[in-house]
């Protein structure tokens, strides 16, 4: 049996801040937080409010920092990250936003290292076979499907 103890509304909000704090969030996650808390939906609003208006909480810079993140580290591409984003719940004016911090340059020279890179690990002797598992791959990670094309065409040959 899962006893939890109540929190109050001053607890959870100081809970709150430091989740805040500790790395950016969107709103789903803290409001599925405090719904994991117990907390009742007169009072997950009110620290909703309270984080956003004490900066907190702020669903562009999450999103900015998300889209910034994925695709320096794990490499993601577009498609992904709006994915990614949407199932998080952010609106579209902070999805849009967040591309943009995504540099065109840095963009086309990730998915050229990333094309090279995958091709280098593709032990296939079969072109058409090579170019399909290439693809995919680049495909899942959520680049734009004409662009993978135009890529591993232009690098198998």
């Amino acid at each position: 049996m899962n006893l939890q103890k109540p929190y109050s509304l001053d607890e959870a909000q100081k809970i709150l801040e430091n989740y805040c704090a500790y790395q950016e969030r969107c709103h789903k996650e803290v409001t599925d937080k405090l719904r994991n808390m117990r907390m009742i939906p007169e009072a997950v609003d009110t620290i909703v409010v309270h984080l956003i208006e004490n900066n907190y909480l702020n669903e562009e810079r999450f999103a900015k920092a998300f889209a910034r993140g994925k695709f320096r580290i794990k490499k993601w591409g577009k498609n992904r990250i709006i994915r990614e984003l949407k199932f998080r719940q952010v609106s579209k004016y902070s999805i849009d936003s967040a591309l943009k911090e995504i540099d065109s340059d840095d963009y086309s020279e990730t998915l050229h290292e990333l094309t090279q890179k995958r091709i280098a690990q593709v032990k296939e002797k079969n072109i058409y076979k090579k170019k399909k598992k290439v693809a995919d791959y680049l495909l899942y990670r959520g680049w734009e499907s004409n662009l993978v094309y135009e890529k591993v065409n232009e690098l198998i040959k």
